[in-house]
């Protein structure tokens, strides 16, 4: 019999792999849902407490006169809508009601063709040019003179700037056509709209520092999906106030603070930092990640922004497919390269959130945990 096919020689022979680290130390590590649910209740609070800071909505009147003037002219011009809405409602309409005339019957058209209409359209656009001066204004002051990105003025920059605010048109228009739709839904209805409401107001009164840290749109809906609890507790406010009176009339009362709001935005600290590691790390080096039954990021925007990509296709004429294909791989390109800080680094958002002296971990060693971002 040979050497080798002697079985205690073999097992002798039999040669033990070296020892590893433990595969448990690379599993990753949860919150339970207690101190998850705790977490998302806490930053609610924070995002409800930076909505009600009017202490420094009045320091920035009193202290800033072009801040001073632009709200100014923003509350007179919107309080003039809000009195011609309400004055057609309460009065011109009860008193046409029933009559025979023909003059009288359609009193309340001419009074809305000839100078509802007019007035509040002319405010609603003197308002959002207004609205854009304060938040710079409010952003400047705040981060110095060169914390904006700064756009080149050429040829495909502005034609950039023309495409941005034509898709920011069609979100606008899609979003109303949704708040519309969950509103007509039975039961649920109602409260459905309202919390979507409450998203939305937050959406637009951080879009202008979103746009001045340079952050690409599928960044910002990225960015308030994944801290979710803040921005519907900081829209919460405004929502509310939009609520209780008419179509029109709650438009107009939105137009009336959304430039204190846009000051509260400004300076508001949303959190977490890290919504996929969000307590701070001790001597331990392993993420903890929130709870898998608490999400994460909750798609607030996702039939928003397919229905915008929807109409884009549609609208878009012209281009064969190879150059629509290499349009969209650059597009793509140009995405991901944005999204670096998203993606594993942090750095550079909080420094620009909370300046350059706070310790950043890093969060290069962050565990996939099977939660893919999507934009």
């Amino acid at each position: 019999m040979s050497v080798s096919s002697n079985p205690k020689r073999r097992l002798q022979s039999y040669q033990y792999p070296p020892s590893h680290t433990s595969s448990r130390s690379t599993y990753p590590s949860f919150l339970s849902i207690q101190i998850s649910l705790r977490l998302q209740l806490t930053w609610a609070w924070r995002g409800l407490y930076d909505a009600f800071r009017w202490n420094v909505v009045i320091s920035a009147v009193v202290d800033d006169a072009e801040i001073r003037a632009n709200i100014y002219k923003s509350l007179l011009l919107n309080s003039l809508s809000l009195v011609s809405i309400y004055i057609f409602d309460l009065l011109l309409l009860p008193l046409v009601q029933g009559q025979q005339k023909w003059f009288h019957r359609n009193i309340g058209w001419f009074y809305q063709a000839l100078w509802l209409f007019p007035v509040v359209g002319t405010s609603f656009y003197f308002n959002s040019t207004w609205c854009s001066t304060i938040a710079k204004r409010t952003y400047t002051l705040q981060h110095g003179s060169q914390a904006g990105t700064q756009q080149s003025v050429t040829y495909t920059g502005m034609l950039t700037a023309i495409a941005t605010s034509a898709y920011r048109v069609v979100m606008v228009f899609t979003s109303v056509i949704l708040s519309f739709a969950l509103r007509s839904i039975p039961y649920i209805g109602p409260l459905a709209g309202f919390i979507f409401l409450c998203w939305l107001d937050a959406y637009y009164c951080f879009e202008f520092v979103w746009i001045a840290r340079g952050m690409s749109l599928s960044r910002r809906v990225r960015h308030l999906e994944e801290r979710w609890a803040y921005y519907f507790a900081f829209g919460l406010p405004s929502a509310a106030l939009c609520t209780f009176a008419t179509g029109l009339a709650n438009v107009a009362i939105f137009a009336l603070v959304f430039p204190m709001f846009i000051i509260l935005a400004t300076h508001g600290r949303p959190v977490p930092l890290d919504p996929y590691n969000p307590l701070p790390q001790d001597n331990s080096d392993t993420p903890q990640h929130p709870s898998p039954f608490v999400p994460i990021r909750i798609p607030v925007f996702g039939i928003i922004m397919w229905l915008n990509d929807l109409i884009v296709r549609i609208l878009s004429v012209g281009g064969g497919p190879s150059k629509r294909s290499s349009t969209s791989r650059n597009r793509a390109i140009s995405d991901d390269a944005r999204e670096n800080v998203e993606d594993g680094d942090t750095t550079k958002l909080v420094k620009a959130n909370y300046g350059p002296n706070v310790p950043v971990r890093p969060t290069r060693g962050r565990i996939n945990i099977g939660r893919r971002k999507e934009d």
